[in-house]
């Protein structure tokens, strides 16, 4: 039985959507362990969930995976994990939605779901750009 080896594109999708997944869980692991709540792992994931279920809304809706590494999907993805993620985090999870909460929240998403991609993108274009 062989298998057929993931193409270039996949493998840049798959390691994208790890690294968005891998930025929400350090915001909500520093956050946990910042105010001493939900520290242990059922905690973090339980903590994690609302953001991780809107992230993947994202990448759905924006088909990401067609240009994982564009800015303007980075930034499509921040304001759909933070609005679903805040609004399924109060409405489904029962948990609070405190406004320092919000700010923080929007602020660290931006840097990292945005700021990979905006890295990847100078370094694409300085190594496109013969010099």
């Amino acid at each position: 039985m062989s298998s057929t080896p993931a193409t270039p594109a996949l493998r840049k999708s798959i390691y994208a959507f790890v690294a968005d997944a891998a930025f929400v869980f350090l915001f909500i692991f520093i956050g946990t362990r910042n105010h001493d709540t939900d520290t242990d792992t059922a905690g973090v994931f339980s903590t994690a969930a609302p953001f991780l279920i809107a992230l993947i809304v994202g990448w759905g809706a924006l088909r990401a995976w067609k240009a994982p590494h564009k800015v303007a999907n980075g930034v499509g993805l921040w304001l759909i994990t933070i609005v679903i993620g805040m609004l399924l985090r109060h409405f489904a999870f029962d948990k609070g939605t405190a406004g320092a909460f919000v700010v923080v929240a929007t602020i660290f998403n931006a840097f990292t779901l945005v700021g990979w991609r905006f890295i990847a993108e100078q370094l694409s274009e300085r190594k496109a750009s013969p010099g």
